[in-house]
């Protein structure tokens, strides 16, 4: 079985950083593929230090003349069982299967327009809602896929907190994601308003960035509030944490509440879809409204207080981790899906 993979993301984010830890565990686990990614060098540097050598195409926007044709020469050379594509714009530029040549996949981590997926033969949603949406958007129900994501499994050591000049001895809660307004950052900056000797690190980037430290400044926690970047060592950053918080409005998955149950560190989140269906309300994690700052303050200060709560969630959120989003378990059932398709052998279009 043979499988070529393309991802034409972003420099940073979610979906990038799984489609590389997905593709290095396959390549571990031996499936024989090729990989296409946007040029970008760090992550091929990551994906060949995995093992996986990837082709670095431009995957530019409409003018973009030459990718679609490299594309084609790569499906050509390598001959693919199945050509799994992630997101809009690879999946945009895949050649179209002629005679059953190959099973056309796509990956999706959110709620996309079909327009871009019609030439497909499969689809696969990270959750069980987006799996949902696809068939009530009149995808056909087998041909819609639920396949979640892993995070590693392995303990990391804490980042020492004197490298952003906070106090070993002050409660540090984390939050990670794209300075977006689907994170609501905003809202967790009034909570720690309101939780007075909270310290707070965001790691990530994003266009309300300005935004966001101004509002940090008029509520008078710029003092006790790092803005860290883009951050690759995100395992580090929940080690070193109390707490870890997920405020966003909109989150399809809530990778991140994955990758702080797997540190084995106390989760507060939003009870916005993804977070709200992964985490069992005060056994592995806390649930609080979303946009509700003063409920999020107090559950801080709960979580902070009550070490019994905080040990419950942490050990329930980790034993969540165990059971559904180790790499062995995902990794195994991609290969298995992988393996139902590819008996199939016709590809069957969807018109």
């Amino acid at each position: 079985m043979r499988v070529l993979q393309a991802m034409a993301g972003a420099e940073f984010g979610g979906a990038e950083a799984f489609f590389t830890r997905l593709a290095v565990a396959l390549g571990k686990a031996g499936l024989d593929q090729r990989v296409l990614i946007r040029e970008n060098r760090e992550r091929a540097g990551i994906l060949e230090a995995g093992g996986v050598d990837p082709v670095q195409l431009r995957f530019g926007g409409k003018l973009d003349l030459l990718t679609p044709l490299a594309f084609k020469r790569e499906v050509r050379s390598f001959k693919p069982d199945i050509v799994l594509t992630w997101m809009n714009r690879a999946t945009s530029m895949c050649p179209k299967a002629k005679d059953g040549e190959f099973l056309h996949v796509a990956r999706l981590g959110g709620y996309y327009d079909l327009k871009y997926y019609q030439n497909c033969d499969h689809l696969i949603g990270n959750t069980e809602d987006i799996v949902d949406y696809l068939v009530k958007e009149g995808w056909p129900r087998d041909k819609a896929h639920y396949l979640p994501n892993f995070v590693s499994g392995d303990r990391s050591q804490p980042l020492p907190r004197q490298t952003f000049f906070t106090p070993d001895n002050a409660p540090l809660i984390l939050g990670v994601g794209r300075l977006h307004e689907n994170k609501a950052f905003d809202i967790l900056l009034q909570a720690i308003s309101r939780v007075p000797g909270v310290y707070l690190w965001i790691a990530g980037e994003g266009p309300k960035r300005k935004e966001l430290e101004d509002l940090a400044e008029k509520l008078a926690v710029k003092p006790r509030v790092r803005f860290l970047g883009w951050r690759d060592d995100v395992a580090s950053l929940l080690a070193a944490s109390d707490v870890f918080v997920c405020s966003s409005r909109l989150e399809p998955l809530g990778n991140v509440v994955i990758e702080a149950w797997a540190q084995e560190i106390p989760v507060i989140a939003a009870d916005s879809y993804g977070p709200g269906t992964l985490i069992d309300h005060l056994q592995s994690g806390v649930l609080f409204p979303v946009d509700d700052a003063p409920t999020l303050a107090k559950a801080i200060r709960n979580v902070l207080e009550d070490e019994n709560l905080r040990t419950r969630i942490a050990l329930q959120g980790r034993a969540a981790y165990d059971a559904n989003f180790t790499e062995r378990a995902v990794v195994g059932q991609y290969l298995e899906f992988f393996e139902k398709l590819s008996a199939t052998c016709v590809a069957s279009p969807v018109s």
